[in-house]
């Protein structure tokens, strides 16, 4: 099993719902109006004056089959609009109940 964690500008919301949905994954848990800042270059997502966009995160546990599926279609979302940011991490789950 592996936890993928994705983090993106909440423009993308519906856009990576439908990632999951068309990888077959159907559990997720959503976290909305988080703030941060990337380390590749684009903008701070802070919901300030200054920085007023927003990022949201999402976290699945899936199949390890799974995860090359859902990470190329994030791949294809993240370099459609480069500059709105999504990062998508993933770990072992050694344990779940």
């Amino acid at each position: 099993m592996k936890a993928v964690f994705i983090a993106y500008n909440q423009a993308h919301v519906d856009d990576v719902q439908t990632a999951l949905k068309r990888s077959g994954i159907r559990g997720f848990t959503r976290w909305e109006e988080v703030q941060g800042e990337e380390s590749r270059g684009g903008e701070p997502h802070l919901g300030t004056h200054a920085w007023p966009g927003k990022n949201m995160s999402t976290m699945v546990i899936i199949d390890d089959m799974k995860v090359e599926e859902l990470l190329s279609r994030l791949k294809e979302l993240d370099k459609s609009a480069e500059m709105m940011g999504l990062r998508a991490f993933v770990w072992n789950i050694e344990e779940c109940i």
